[in-house]
């Protein structure tokens, strides 16, 4: 693929301020900031937003669609642009290399860029659009506002919403408990027994009288002896030793926990109606199979076909059978009809009720 191809990929948007939110997440999905524009009539600007205190552009769109599709401006695709952004939409133009096309375009649609057919059709529809015409006045703040309505309320369409509503269960860390260790200093007194020598000099005289032997003629003169006292005195020291170690740790078990719980939904059931009659047709379809030879009239039959037709739309008995119901029914028909008989008429007030249940 070529980078150097560039492409235009245009978008329409309600109304200023959309237009300059894409324009800005267009930026920060790496899109340059020059190669975005951002389009709207000088009167409306930011129509949508409340202020009424546009971008006064209304100079350079014709420039910027004669750039763009070039041309006469009320041609084809650039009169059908200029006449939106005449009615108060606002237009997105990006000039994007060609891999980045599908991003772009992807972007604009995820943020409810407008389809330029259908707004010209609703233009052709009303009977005020056959071509653009530049000479026309931009629409001020208001009509484009009643505009934008009106064609959110002609996109509209009934509905029912199903919903159902889902389980999720996830798990999230609680603090059950634990333990804090301290250790300190603490002082003991100990006391231990030791023996200690001492030594003393002791000098004993004791009187001699005998002649001086050979081996003492030698002592005859000056002598000096010395003897030294020892003891033994206590030294203490402290050395410090290890007696025991204590470990904190943690250790993971899993368990696995059922959860109950109820989660609803709702319930759409579609009954065929044949054109313009309603279940009433059905009703008189079962009556004649059923009623017509016993000589009553069908309008004698009818009020017992739609009670059973009501009750089952009830939010007293909805979603319970028939046997669960049927006292509660009995009574409340005939206290709303207290010259009918039950026997007669249950057969038919179960036929309503199995219409609207899916059991008929």
């Amino acid at each position: 693929m070529n980078q150097n191809i560039t492409r235009s990929v245009v978008g329409v948007f309600d109304d200023y301020n959309t237009a300059q939110r894409v324009a800005q997440d267009l930026a920060n999905a790496g899109i340059p900031r020059e190669s975005i524009e951002v389009q709207s009539n000088f009167m409306t600007g930011t129509a949508g937003g409340g202020t009424g205190q546009g971008e006064r552009q209304e100079g350079g769109i014709s420039g910027f669609f004669h750039r763009l599709f070039g041309g006469d401006e009320s041609e084809g695709y650039k009169g059908h642009y200029a006449e939106a952004v005449r009615r108060g939409n606002s237009v997105v133009c990006v000039t994007a290399p060609e891999a980045q096309v599908e991003q772009v375009a992807q972007m604009m649609n995820a943020a409810g860029a407008v389809d330029i057919d259908r707004h010209v059709e609703n233009y052709r529809q009303a009977g005020e659009y056959e071509r653009h015409d530049p000479a026309a006045p931009p629409y001020s703040y208001d009509e484009a506002a009643r505009e934008r309505e009106r064609f959110r309320g002609g996109d509209q369409a009934g509905s029912i919403p199903v919903v159902e509503e889902e389980l999720e269960v996830g798990k999230r860390v609680v603090q059950r408990g634990g333990v804090r260790v301290y250790s300190h200093v603490v002082e003991q007194p100990v006391e231990q027994d030791v023996e200690l020598r001492e030594e003393h000099v002791r000098v004993e005289r004791r009187p001699v009288d005998r002649p001086m032997g050979s081996a003492e003629a030698g002592q005859l003169r000056d002598q000096s002896v010395e003897v030294t006292e020892m003891a033994e005195v206590p030294v203490v020291q402290k050395r410090a030793r290890v007696r025991e170690e204590v470990v904190v740790g943690k250790e993971t078990t899993s368990r696995t926990e059922k959860i109950r719980d109820n989660v609803r939904r709702t319930e759409v059931e579609v009954n065929p109606l044949n054109a313009g009659e309603g279940p009433t047709a059905d009703f008189r379809r079962d009556w004649e199979e059923r009623y017509a030879n016993s000589g009553e009239s069908f309008e004698s039959y009818q009020p017992a076909y739609d009670y059973g037709y009501q009750s089952a739309g009830d939010a007293r008995y909805k979603g319970r059978n028939w046997s669960d119901v049927e006292d509660n029914i009995r009574t409340d028909y005939m206290r709303a009809n207290p010259n009918s008989n039950w026997e007669r008429m249950k057969s038919a007030v179960r036929y309503g009720w199995d219409k609207v249940t899916g059991k008929r």
